[in-house]
């Protein structure tokens, strides 16, 4: 059957070849959205969709949501096709009369291994659960417990098109034909099924029947000790031996970290010059070769002392780049001009009024960078990721930065329609979400967040960048010249940099961007000492996945599952099935010993969803004797998926592996969390009224005594509109509305309009909590069983936490109760102290706090005149320097003038002295604490004398550093035993400088 799809109603693109005409769309597929692929010949495509002589896809089959028609019921199909050894003397590249879109490669590589007994499984959130990477970077991670054996696997085997943030190389973005920051990585994963042999032919099978690429421009990278992959692409694949190469291990031996599992890995390279021949062939050669297939053989165990043990279950974890494999089937020269990129590079060009075929190197470059990052700001944003200076955040904040001054760099003005004092991302993030419909359906529905959080921070980056790119141009021109009169290399000092940074909110690699630009250095050694906790936090994020096969992992591997009872109880009998003691498995523990405790089943809630693990006790079940306490249970958690590990402390008798014990939690905890939990609903639910649907969930925390809810918005909350939002809670406490959970597929309560709860992974029966009314919401914790139950709700604070993203603190039930107390015992002392009403108490502290800072501004009048003063008898201590020109200058000790009197008494000095003078006066202020000022008169100036530079030095020797200008500049320090010999230093070098400048 033959069909053809219609393009994009927009003015064909003309390439230098056969232009892109529209045809009719065909009525089979329905409205499918469409956008522009870059033709290489005459072809016509679609967004999803080819042209091509087969038979079509099942309609009902949408790759990126995975609702593959028997796959999704998790039904296996066992396809394991043999691949005959390919005869390259009949060899025809399939590809060549077919265009092919980047979501067609992603429905094809699915629908392949969907067909071979694969469950299709949707792409994981950015933003991981391992706490070892800031983001996902790896098709892999979101199967990390399951290759460790943590997690038991639900599925032999799994297919993905995983969305992937990788940094760590940001500056090749744009400039190599395929360095991303954001991408996709279509994978194939065996969890012990199949190993070697299928994973090898399958992939081949993909690549050259279903794909069409032709075999004599594929080459094979091996392991160079591998000898099984090389017989089977050899032997049984038919690869030429000139075309498979043996690599080391630093190419071709994959590694998870020190220890851990490991193994040896195949790579398939295109060549994209095969006139070249066989010889002298180096894959890493990126002008003729791309690697676009990666398959890792994890067979092994690497252990301390660096041998290797086989593991007991061989695992298959693969990667094919859509990018690169869009960049091969279209016929493009880069990924960047794929149908994934292109659209949003033309929105860029658009708004530049710029045309991309014909600009320069650097301005095809500068589009590319913005094509990229676009992809990676939105899908962060669109998975809870706001700006920031730390982790996550300070990742998207650098990328928007690095985007709004190549937009500029470009010449994009404004909103680049137009509007001077707009915004321009916005425009081109719409392009983005535009084109996300298969990859994630999610962010259509957050496209107001995400566009008016690209609004804010673009606006807020502009409001500081002129006037840092004029202060970064000042220390570029300072670097420079001093550096040609030193005859040194040229270097932006760090502190130089780290202000740019603290200040001005540049990111260091655009500092770095502009000052390599200029010939420059940036020394990033100071940077770092000067940057402090919060950017080492944000340079944590590891390009690796770390995995370790422990002990833990032996221990949990013949455990059961844990049977909760939670919710319909709180006590149960159980028995104990392992206890474990500083990470070994005992079969005995005595009192005073701290220990975990698997139960075969327990009413203990495990910490998950935000909501803290029980408190309890466990202990002997002998008749109603409950003095035979043997342990108190402080925390709960989860481990190897549903396993429960109950943590505490042995009280008294000795447990045992197998006995039968009663586990009972602490009702009145329980309760408090059970409260708390359910006011967190309440909350989100009226937060969404009074501020906006747009506010989504960032984090939680759900204990006995409080809840703590974090959530994106872009302002703090006014007064009235949190008193809003306590009286919408109480109102609906007040209603005594019964709750309702039950149990449903998940497809079936997203359409119900069930919110998911941030950061949780869900199977595809999720259960449901729903105040009926008012909020519904997937949740496996506690709640209360009616809204009175709670009692009533008190916000206690709300505050910003990081760009973007708000905190609450409250309080529900007996903690409600007792925070009410609590204020009104404070506030009834403070009627009795200040001797009024409740009511009068704001007004009576106002006049107070008024009448003390009258009181402050009197006393600082008071030490400035006394500065004054005494800086008027010290005017007659000035000396002369110079011969040309006669340089009063004066350097003297201040006792204990505050740093605000010495800048009055400076001040003073600079007019009685008169032009030309030089002052330097110095402090102690109080214990610990040194003040500098230096004030030098336009002569002085004038002379190349500059006040910020020479105050730092002297800073330096009492343990301090300052600045300012040129004329005047302050400084302070922590070693007052040094002032007196700094201001003598000062006094020798001032002479020494002004006599050499003066004479």
């Amino acid at each position: 059957m033959e069909f053809t799809l219609k393009l994009p109603n927009h003015p064909p693109r003309s390439y230098g070849r056969n232009s892109l005409t529209p045809l009719q769309r065909s009525s089979l597929y329905g409205n499918k959205p469409a956008s522009l692929v870059r033709p290489r010949r005459k072809v016509t495509c679609s967004s999803g969709y080819i042209t091509r002589n087969s038979a079509p896809f099942p309609s009902t089959m949408d790759c990126h949501r995975h609702f593959l028609p028997n796959v999704a019921r998790g039904t296996q199909l066992k396809t394991r096709t043999s691949v005959k050894p390919v005869n390259e003397e009949l060899v025809e590249d399939k590809s060549k009369d077919l265009q092919v879109s980047g979501d067609s490669i992603r429905r094809r590589f699915l629908q392949f291994y969907a067909s071979r007994g694969h469950k299709v499984l949707p792409s994981a959130s950015l933003v991981p659960e391992d706490p070892t990477v800031l983001l996902t970077i790896a098709g892999m991670l979101q199967f990390k417990p399951i290759f460790l054996g943590k997690v038991p696997r639900l599925v032999p085997c799994a297919a993905t098109a995983q969305r992937c943030i990788r940094t760590n190389d940001v500056e090749n973005v744009g400039r190599t034909a395929r360095h991303h920051t954001f991408f996709e990585m279509l994978g194939n994963f065996s969890f012990g099924d199949y190993f070697k042999k299928e994973a090898i032919k399958w992939a081949w099978e993909l690549t050259t029947i279903e794909f069409g690429l032709p075999a004599n421009r594929l080459w094979i990278s091996i392991y160079e000790e591998d000898d099984e992959a090389f017989a089977i692409w050899h032997d049984e694949v038919g690869v030429p031996v000139e075309r498979i190469k043996r690599m080391g291990e630093d190419d071709n031996f994959w590694t998870s970290g020190i220890t851990g599992p490991c193994g040896p890995c195949s790579e398939i390279y295109y060549d994209f010059q095969p006139e070249k021949g066989h010889s002298d062939v180096d894959l890493g050669d990126d002008t003729r070769f791309m690697e676009f297939y990666n398959l890792v053989f994890m067979q092994y165990n690497k252990k301390d002392d660096g041998s290797l043990e086989p593991l007991k279950q061989k695992n298959i974890d693969t990667g094919l780049g859509l990018e690169r494999m869009a960049r091969i089937l279209q016929k493009v020269p880069n990924n960047y001009e794929t149908d994934l990129i292109y659209p949003i590079i033309q929105k860029a060009s658009e708004l530049a009024h710029v045309t991309y075929d014909t600009a320069d190197n650097q301005s095809k470059t500068s589009l590319k960078i913005i094509g990229d990052h676009m992809r990676a700001i939105v899908y962060l944003i669109s998975d809870g990721v706001v700006p920031s200076n730390i982790g996550r955040g300070y990742i998207v904040r650098r990328l928007i930065r690095r985007v709004v001054r190549t937009g500029r760099l470009l010449g994009i003005k404004g909103d680049g329609k137009g509007n001077t004092d707009g915004a321009f991302t916005p425009h081109i993030a719409e392009k983005v979400i535009a084109l996300s419909s298969h990859i994630d359906e999610d962010v259509k529905g957050r496209t107001g967040r995400i566009l008016e959080e690209l609004k804010r921070e673009e606006l807020r980056f502009v409001q500081t960048l002129e006037r840092g790119e004029k202060l970064l141009e000042e220390m570029l021109a300072d670097a420079l010249a001093s550096a040609k009169e030193d005859g040194r290399f040229p270097c932006l000092a760090g502190k130089d940099a780290f202000l740019l940074y603290d200040t001005y909110g540049f990111p260091v690699e655009i500092t770095t961007e502009v000052a390599q630009e200029r010939g420059v250095v940036v020394d990033m050694k100071g940077f770092d000492i000067e940057m402090d906790n919060q950017r080492r936090q944000s340079q944590a994020a590891h390009n690796a996945v770390k995995l370790e096969v422990g002990e833990g992992a032996d221990i949990m591997e013949n455990i059961s599952d844990t049977e909760f009872l939670g919710y319909d109880m709180l006590s149960a009998k159980a028995i104990v099935e392992s206890l474990i003691v500083n990470g070994k498995s005992v079969l005995q523990v005595s009192e005073g010993h701290d220990v975990e405790v698997l139960l075969n089943r327990t009413p203990f809630y495990a910490e998950s969803g935000g909501q803290i693990g029980d408190h309890g006790f466990i202990y002997i079940s002998e008749g109603e004797n409950r003095g035979n306490v043997v342990m108190e249970v402080k925390d709960v958690q989860k481990s190897a998926g549903s396993i429960f590990v109950h943590k505490g402390t042995i009280k008294q008798g000795v447990l045992e592996v197998g006995r039968e014990v009663k586990a009972e939690v602490d009702a009145k905890l329980r309760q408090g969390a059970k409260v708390h939990h359910t006011a967190t609903h309440l909350l989100q639910s009226a937060l969404r009224r009074i501020i906006g649907q747009e506010t989504s969930q960032a984090g939680s925390l759900v204990a006995f005594d409080r809840l703590r809810f974090d959530f994106n918005y872009h302002r703090p909350l006014a007064d009235t509109e949190i008193l809003q939002i306590e009286e919408l809670i109480n109102g609906w406490i007040g209603d005594a509305v019964l709750l309702q959970t039950k149990v449903m597929p998940l497809a079936e309560a997203k359409s119900a309009g069930a919110i998911a709860m941030f950061g949780e992974k869900y199977g595809e029966e999720v259960r449901v909590v729903e105040v009926p009314g008012v909020s519904m919401e997937l949740c496996g914790g506690t709640h209360v069983f009616n809204t009175s139950e709670i009692r009533g709700f008190k916000v206690i604070s709300e505050q910003g936490i990081a760009s973007g993203v708000r905190r609450i603190e409250a309080v529900a039930g007996d903690a409600f109760i007792e925070y009410v107390n609590a204020r009104d015992y404070h506030m009834k002392r403070l009627c009795t102290m200040l001797k009024v009403k409740a009511e009068d108490v704001t007004t009576r502290v106002e006049n107070l706090v008024e009448d003390l800072r009258l009181a402050r501004n009197e006393i600082s009048n008071l030490r400035e005149k006394t500065a004054v003063f005494k800086a008027s008898s010290l005017a007659n201590k000035a000396f002369v320097v110079g011969t040309s020109k006669e340089i009063r200058v004066l350097v003297e000790y201040m006792d204990d003038t505050d740093a605000d009197s010495l800048k009055g008494a400076a001040e003073f000095l600079m007019d009685n002295l008169q032009d030309p003078a030089a002052i330097v006066l110095g402090s102690c202020p109080g214990e610990g604490k040194v003040s500098l000022v230096a004030a030098f008169t336009p002569t002085v100036v004038d002379l190349g004398v500059q006040a910020r530079n020479f105050i730092g030095p002297i800073a330096k020797l009492c343990g301090g550093g300052g600045g300012g200008r040129p004329n005047f500049a302050q400084a302070g320090g922590r070693k007052p035993e040094n002032l007196l010999n700094a201001l003598e230093n000062a006094r020798t070098e001032l002479v020494r400088i002004l006599s050499e400048k003066a004479s």
